[in-house]
């Protein structure tokens, strides 16, 4: 069986693609990132869709702190309401997707695993660079040319599968799949007992999600 590695976010898209790779046969190992997020309960949902379809899980530690420049990584910045989010939104943490599939592509390397999973999405996205195919395809050939794959004549595939799908296709793939979506979570700015805003974009996306796919919204909102 064929290893892959999944980002895994704890989010409504990461624990689809995860049931989606696992779907295809792949041997699954998710990848989840403690970077110094003012969202930690992201971390332990991750944990939980990762337990839930049973992969081996890692959680590798970082600090995007360091630098800040954005709402989720500094608290000098505060996480917009859906309705004040406009181009690229203070949410974006800089760089963010390219350092994640860096530190994914190294692990795969180490595994034997040529196929990188992550759940960007440029349909429903909400501004972020990092999510679009272009960036996807250039990391691509990036990942091939900085690992042995380009002395050993080979690849690394990165499969983005929710890349055209409206969040609502995404939910309704996910269901089919069997994701239990009460263990996932996307706010950007959760009461400290992980219960979602109901304002920030993320929110607004995912509960609109979920009315045009027309199945219950499991989500617990402040």
């Amino acid at each position: 069986m064929a290893k892959a590695v999944v980002l895994v976010s704890g989010g409504l898209d990461s624990a689809t693609t995860l049931a989606a790779a696992k779907s295809e046969g792949f041997d699954c190992h998710a990848l989840s990132f403690d970077y110094g997020q003012r969202n930690r309960c992201e971390l332990e949902a991750a944990a939980k869709v990762a337990a839930s379809m049973e992969v081996p899980h890692l959680v590798m530690k970082i600090d995007l702190r360091a630098w800040g420049g954005s709402a989720l990584t500094s608290d000098a910045i505060a996480v917009p309401d859906a309705e004040d989010s406009h181009g690229i939104p203070d949410t974006y943490v800089p760089a963010r997707n390219l350092i994640f599939l860096s530190f994914a592509t190294a692990w795969a390397e180490v595994l034997g695993a040529r196929d990188i999973f992550i759940g960007v999405n440029d349909v429903d996205y909400s501004g972020y660079p990092d999510c679009r195919p272009a960036f996807i395809d250039a990391f691509t050939e990036c990942a091939r040319l900085g690992t042995r794959a380009v002395d050993e004549n080979w690849k690394f595939q990165i499969h983005a599968p929710l890349q055209r799908l409206s969040k609502a296709d995404i939910i309704r793939l996910g269901t089919r799949l069997g994701v239990d979506y009460s263990l996932t979570l996307s706010c950007y700015n959760p009461s400290g007992d992980g219960a979602s805003c109901g304002k920030c974009a993320t929110c607004a996306l995912r509960h609109a999600g979920f009315l045009a796919a027309g199945i219950p919204d499991p989500t617990r909102y402040v």
